[in-house]
């Protein structure tokens, strides 16, 4: 059986929300909502919180997961969050712990649920390197534009921004609910995609993708939840 281990991205610094990642949303912080979705997902071996930040270690601790203090270097405002991976792989080789996939799950995205994470974890399981999780794309490319000297032109040559979305090719991006890594392979590609070799995707509704940025976003995630009927108490 797989060796599985969920990685929780969460650093202290956060410019447009303070202390965002124990904002509270619908009654829990709001890393609180991704780690009770992962301790859900059958055959995963260790879920860890990987921070610079007491208030999210406090909470992690309660939630009865793993914490591993960041170093300062990789909690800046411009790290890179395939930098923390690394890190985390390497103490967990000194530990003697090697997992075989590496689930990572941003604490921004709380409407994710258990089964987006076991879909990834699926995927790994046929032999794909690595996975990640798209929606619908929010502006179709077809319909971007391009500003040069206050002069506008399309975005994609020859595009017609005005045919009807239904004409329009499909578009999709990168929605940050989960990626999904063969560790082993992983240390085969040095670059900073967290995409990479033989790679698979994940298709996520859109109403379970809104990544949190700011309060606005926290507010829209908060009406979601209450119109669901998903409760603030511990799961």
């Amino acid at each position: 059986m797989s060796k599985v281990v969920v990685l929780i991205p969460a650093r202290s610094g956060s410019k447009g929300i303070k202390n965002k990642n124990v904002y509270p949303l619908n009654g829990k912080p709001l890393i609180e909502w991704s780690i009770i979705e992962a301790k859900k997902v059958e055959g995963i071996d260790r879920v860890i919180v990987s921070t610079d930040g007491d208030l999210i270690s406090q909470v992690a601790k309660c939630m009865l997961v793993e914490v591993m203090p960041r170093p300062t270097e990789l909690s800046q405002d411009g790290s890179l969050v395939i930098d923390t991976i690394r890190y985390t792989i390497s103490e967990l080789s000194k530990q003697g712990y090697h997992p075989d996939f590496l689930i990572l799950i941003e604490p921004t995205s709380p409407l994710r649920n258990a089964d987006d994470i076991k879909n990834v974890i699926l995927e790994l399981e046929k032999g794909f390197d690595s996975v990640a999780t798209f929606c619908k794309a929010s502006l179709n490319p077809h319909r971007a534009w391009s500003i040069n000297g206050g002069i506008p032109s399309v975005f994609i040559e020859g595009a017609v921004p005005w045919l009807p979305r239904q004409k329009l090719p499909n578009a999709w991006e990168l929605n940050g609910a989960v990626y999904g890594i063969n560790v082993e392979n992983f240390f085969k590609h040095d670059g900073v995609n967290l995409l990479f070799g033989n790679t698979s995707a994940i298709i996520m509704p859109e109403e379970r993708s809104v990544d949190i940025d700011n309060l606005f976003d926290l507010d829209i995630v908060e009406k979601i939840m209450i119109k669901r009927g998903v409760q603030s108490e511990h799961s």
